[in-house]
């Protein structure tokens, strides 16, 4: 039974955490200034949005019943 929570983990974990990684490259091209207008404050944003997501990320993992608020990012 181990063995297949097992498999599952690492067939989810596999999926999610590649689509997390191009989704982020994604993120990345928005730097581009040729295409791409924006304050040195909405590139904190973001990046401190997407710190503060790992870290959380990162709790869980380490306290696995330990709940977080889910919060929408929205740029100003």
């Amino acid at each position: 039974m181990k063995e297949d929570r097992n498999t599952k983990f690492k067939k989810l974990a596999n999926a999610r955490v590649n689509k997390a990684i191009k989704l982020i490259k994604l993120i990345g091209n928005l730097s581009n200034k040729s295409h791409y207008n924006y304050s040195r404050k909405q590139a904190k944003q973001i990046t401190d949005a997407l710190h503060q997501e790992l870290n959380l990320v990162k709790n869980k993992f380490n306290n696995p019943s330990g709940g977080r608020e889910s919060k929408e990012f929205e740029i100003d």
